[in-house]
């Protein structure tokens, strides 16, 4: 399974990652801002989606807002 970035790029554990977009998270009043550095990533059983952690906590985020660092 090919996991890309919004600009196309492979995605790989452990690599890093870039938010191209301001994030509301669900359930929180906590915003992931843009240029937020996501790193050590985990690919989940979903081609568009990751795992990592950015603002203290692990969450799963599109790789349609995501850009390879």
């Amino acid at each position: 399974m090919d996991v890309k970035d919004s600009n196309g790029a492979l995605l790989a554990e452990g690599d890093s990652v870039i938010l191209i977009k301001d994030l509301k998270v669900k359930g929180s009043s906590l915003t992931l801002k843009r240029g937020t550095l996501v790193k050590n990533i985990r690919l989940t059983n979903s081609p568009a989606e990751i795992e990592g952690r950015a603002g203290g906590s692990t969450m799963v985020l599109k790789t349609e807002f995501l850009k390879k660092a």
